[in-house]
Order: C-alpha cells, then structure tokens, then sequence
C-alpha cells in the first residue's frame, strides 16, 4: 500500500496566494488535486498567471483543475464575506482554508515601533484567521469535515529584538487556533499552524541570496528551508494522512524551534 496526498475532490482557498509563499502553495495543492480560490491583495497579475497555471493541470482522466481569482481586504468583515460568496458560487465551500496573507512592515524596537503596526498586525493575523473561520467555518460543519490551517513564524517563539508587532500578533493567533480546535474538533474539522523559518523563495532566487551563512550556522540542519518544504507541509496538514492531528503549531524551520 502506497501513501500519497490525495486532495481530489476537495476545494482550497489561500488568503495571500500571490505573496512568496502563498503561490507556491497554491501550485502545490493544486498538484495533489484540489480545486483553488486564489486570494489576493493587489497583485493581480500574479492571481490571474496562478490561475492559469492551475486550470491547464489535469486529473488522470483528464478532468482540468478549477481555479478562480478573488480580491479581497482579509481585514475587513464585508470583503471577507464577499469573497466566500464569490467562492461558493465559482467553485463551491471550500474545504480547504490557509490564512497565509500578512501586511508587511518595517521591524523596529518596541520602543520605537509604531502603534499602527501593532494594529496591522493583529488585524492581519489575528482578525483575519477570525474573519475567516466565520465565513468559512459553517459550512465545513454541515459536511462534518474541513481543514483550517494558518501561516505562523519561527518569530513567535524566538521573540527576537525588533520583532515585537509580528511575535505578537502570531502568538495571539496560536491562542485563537488552539481554541479554535477545541471548539470544531467535534465535527471532524481540524485546525493546525504552520511556522516557516526564513524561507528560500523566488526572490532570493531571482537575487542570488539563498545562502546565508549566519543565519544557517545558527540552525541545526545548517541550511534555509525552501518554499516548497514549506507547502508539503501545509499538503500534509490539509490531507487526509493528517486527519488525528488538531492545535498544532508546527515549526518548519530545521530545528531552530522545537516543539
């Protein structure tokens, strides 16, 4: 008997799809067989590039993926349920929910940071995975199964100086999802994180930058992680092999963070 992630049948949607990581776990899911609502921000070009790359994959009996685009603020209540609308009505509930989108910032000292990217922050981590489970969330109990995973951050355990709006926000969102587990658990939905170390993506690519010698001393397997180990690992979770596994923070990141 082989094992394999088998998402056929099964419709994901990516808040942040279009970002370095997001589009690689776009490609992925869609790899194993799920159909894939592509969120995004501003970027979309990217949306659209991702959605056509999805639709030309093919089943073994030659079925095409489905795959849309949707733009939406994941801060903000009405986008949010504008967007699982335009999802059930495109593609159908999702079964599939990763909160992946954040707002970027600049790092500064908690003393000089200002109180506007602590309010980005939570509202991007935090009320977003909120936002989220409540459009999405109803629906994956009327069928009795789902899959609710979010992007954390080795950030959030090594508390690092000058990380204190995006340590935070994550620690507050692995609270939420810890509660969140015990609150669906019941109807066979799961609700896991995923924490990436700093990850090797098309940018660092594109720029040369893969190899940081600093940073890799400091880990314990000696390397970056890539984006695509990353996106196995969100697969895992949203597949049936993961189907005992709920409240789970799981560091993707070589070791620097053990759990």
């Amino acid at each position: 008997m082989s094992l394999q992630i088998n998402l056929h049948g099964k419709i994901a949607v990516i808040t942040g799809a279009t970002g370095q990581l997001g589009r690689v776990m776009a490609r992925t899911l869609a790899q194993a067989g799920a159909d894939i609502a592509v969120h995004y921000a501003r970027n979309a070009d990217m949306a659209m590039q991702l959605v056509e790359e999805i639709r030309v994959m093919r089943d073994a009996d030659g079925t095409p993926r489905r795959a849309i685009a949707v733009q939406a603020d994941i801060t903000n209540e009405a986008d949010v349920q504008r967007m699982a609308e335009e999802i059930r009505a495109s593609l159908g509930d999702p079964d599939i929910v990763v909160n992946n989108a954040v707002i970027q910032y600049d790092w500064q000292s908690v003393l000089d940071q200002p109180l506007s990217d602590f309010q980005s922050q939570f509202d991007s981590c935090v009320m977003q995975s909120v936002l989220t489970a409540r459009a999405f969330l109803p629906a994956m109990r009327a069928k009795k199964h789902g899959r609710f995973i979010g992007i954390n951050t080795e950030c959030s355990a090594l508390c690092n100086a000058n990380t204190a709006a995006y340590a935070a926000a994550k620690s507050g969102m692995t609270a939420l999802y810890r509660v969140l587990a015990k609150e669906v658990g019941g109807d066979n939905i799961t609700v896991n994180q995923v924490s990436p170390g700093w990850t090797i993506s098309d940018r660092d690519r594109a720029d040369g930058t893969e190899v940081a010698p600093d940073y890799s001393s400091k880990i314990p397997l000696k390397r970056r992680g890539t984006d695509a180990e990353i996106a196995h690992a969100v697969a895992f979770l949203a597949s049936d092999l993961a189907g005992y596994i709920t409240g789970v923070n799981l560091p993707v990141c070589g070791g620097a963070v053990m759990v």
